[in-house]
């Protein structure tokens, strides 16, 4: 399967050093090449610009990587964005070891079995993505009150807003998962 429909798909030995290296380094991760890697090889600089600031997002933060992953699942889903719901899902499945969270986000986070704190910080994401403008200082007031420290509030938002740009552009390029991220944590052993 091709990573994306819409666009060419460079031919790795083609990239630069910094582009293989890259994509060497999360196919070994990974155990497969996540086509997201290879799809935005499109651009060189600007894959460099978008995986620096996804390192960033999950290295740099006051948030926990599941929550991190329930946040790109919630906006993906909103924003019916097919790539980032089925890679995300998984890492959901994976961080949170919960094989069912997944599919509660991407379809409406509103019946999927969250604590209040995760409630909110996605209801925040949803209002972000949906009606930005709306967004005031009492959606802060309430994250606040949910133990959301400022530093944490404004990672939910970078997550949120970096997400709703990759999302856009997954879409026009029609990204597709690979069929690796359908299955993975769909069945936790007893050792996670």
């Amino acid at each position: 399967m091709e990573p994306m429909r819409n666009f060419p798909v460079p031919d790795r030995e083609e990239l630069p050093e910094d582009l293989r290296e890259r994509i060497e380094e999360e196919t070994e991760r990974a155990g497969f090449t996540p086509n997201v890697f290879s799809a935005f090889a499109y651009k060189p600089s600007h894959f460099r610009a978008f995986f620096a600031y996804h390192d960033a997002l999950v290295e740099d933060t006051a948030l926990d990587r599941d929550e991190i992953e329930m946040i790109v699942v919630t906006v993906s889903g909103v924003n019916d964005c097919l790539y980032c719901v089925v890679a995300h899902g998984a890492l959901v499945r994976i961080y949170a070891k919960d094989p069912k969270l997944a599919d509660q986000l991407a379809t409406n986070h509103r019946s999927a079995d969250l604590s209040p704190r995760h409630r909110a910080m996605l209801d925040f994401a949803v209002k972000l993505t949906e009606s930005p403008g709306e967004v005031e200082e009492a959606d802060l007031d309430r994250l606040r009150e949910h133990g959301f420290s400022d530093e944490a509030i404004w990672d939910v938002g970078s997550v949120t807003a970096y997400y709703n740009l990759s999302n856009r552009l997954a879409t026009m390029a029609d990204m597709r998962p690979n069929e690796e991220f359908y299955e993975l944590g769909r069945t936790l052993s007893s050792e996670e």
